[in-house]
């Protein structure tokens, strides 16, 4: 599949996608058919797992040689402008003379997140000409404590340039993600691409979940698990607050289903946040979690959410990061969501959503993918997310 990319001259994004099941053909001919404009600075590859990542990368190599960059993961599902998918190979491609993109990885990540982050912060140059910068981050989702990731690179790089990306999946299964980082597959490490633009670089993200009742205060918290709030056991507060039904109680599955839709809301300067909260359930000590960080004394809220909510929640997110454009046109839109929002959206709903990024992208082109959370940090310390859509608007 080709899409045509919107180009002036100097700058251009392309996506390609291919269903083809051999792996190494599905790469080469998203490559190919990303490839819609001269001087290619940068791939940017969203595999299903089902495809071997060493194929992956080969096929993309087999198009672009050794000289243009490379960075990728696996997913939860593909996003393209023909639609939301499993079991594709999605490549987007940038370039011309107005981008540039320079790579960066750390790897052995899990206890040194923050100093991995510093290193990836240290890792964004300058290029003269050039005075846009966002760092896209591709992470490994069963890494746990993320938020740390960016803390370390907001450490060098302050509010000055905006963090964007996602965590690679592998498909629900919760045993192996992977990243691509030029000719090698990685595990337990983060990739990274500093795109650098002549034209404005703009983030959006918004979840479409709304608390219910009072807040809860964390009194017990430990490795992204919330073990009490208000004295009383995570798990049991929640599921009564949310009035959970009682298999939900003592049945793993079951349990998981009900909690799956459901995020616990994060307190945060801006808003509450949505954190999934539905792979670290423990029915023996009744706690709850999902890897990314609770402060103790934190405020959280029980949340719930519907189809209509969520695509407003789409139609928010794509404005906020084309409004950051100002005059600019985009050239495409690079777009994360949420794993646990395909509990809330049936297939339809799901199309649905992404017939809303088309019509915000108009005639540009755009690709993402279903991740285990989402980075997009314009404003403040905090960048990690769950359950919502991050957009990046290229100008």
């Amino acid at each position: 599949m080709i899409t045509d990319a919107r180009p002036d001259g100097r700058r251009w994004m392309g996506v390609g996608q291919s269903s083809t099941t051999e792996s190494r053909t599905a790469a080469a001919q998203a490559a190919r058919a990303a490839l819609t404009g001269a001087e290619p600075k940068l791939l940017i590859v969203f595999s299903a797992i089902e495809h071997d990542p060493t194929h992956v990368r080969a096929g993309v190599r087999d198009v672009v040689g050794d000289d243009v960059p490379v960075i990728g993961c696996t997913t939860r599902g593909e996003i393209a402008p023909g639609g939301a998918t499993d079991g594709t190979v999605v490549v987007a491609a940038l370039g011309g003379p107005g981008f540039a993109a320079t790579v960066a990885a750390a790897e052995d990540v899990t206890g040194r997140q923050r100093d991995a982050g510093v290193e990836l912060g240290r890792s964004v140059t300058e290029i003269p000409g050039l005075p846009h910068r966002v760092l896209l981050l591709l992470t490994d989702g069963l890494v746990r404590e993320q938020e740390q990731i960016l803390r370390g690179c907001y450490s060098v790089l302050g509010a000055s340039v905006p963090l964007f990306g996602g965590s690679g999946a592998d498909g629900w299964r919760m045993k192996q993600a992977y990243l691509i980082a030029g000719d090698r597959v990685l595990t337990n490490a983060v990739v990274t691409a500093t795109i650098h633009s002549e034209a404005p670089l703009s983030v959006g993200v918004r979840h479409g979940f709304r608390t219910v009742g009072e807040p809860m205060i964390v009194t017990g918290s430990r490795d992204g698990r919330i073990q009490t709030v208000d004295d009383r056991p995570a798990l049991d507060v929640y599921l009564e607050r949310l009035g959970a039904p009682p298999e939900a109680y003592t049945d793993k599955d079951a349990c998981v289903r009900f909690v799956l839709p459901r995020p616990l809301g994060l307190q945060r300067r801006n808003g509450v946040d949505a954190r999934n909260v539905s792979t670290q359930i423990d029915l023996d000590d009744r706690s709850l979690g999902g890897g990314g960080n609770f402060d103790h004394g934190g405020l959280v809220w029980a949340m719930t959410g519907d189809e209509q909510s969520i695509l407003a929640a789409t139609d928010a997110a794509c404005q906020e990061a084309l409004a950051g454009l100002g005059d600019h046109e985009p050239v495409g839109l690079l777009t994360i969501s949420c794993a646990a929002l395909r509990a809330v959206l049936d297939d339809d709903a799901v199309q649905r959503d992404k017939a809303r990024l088309a019509k915000w992208a108009e005639s540009a082109p755009f690709a993402g993918f279903y991740a285990y959370g989402e980075i997009a940090r314009a404003r403040g310390i905090h960048g990690f997310h769950n359950q919502t859509l991050a957009v990046l608007a290229l100008g």
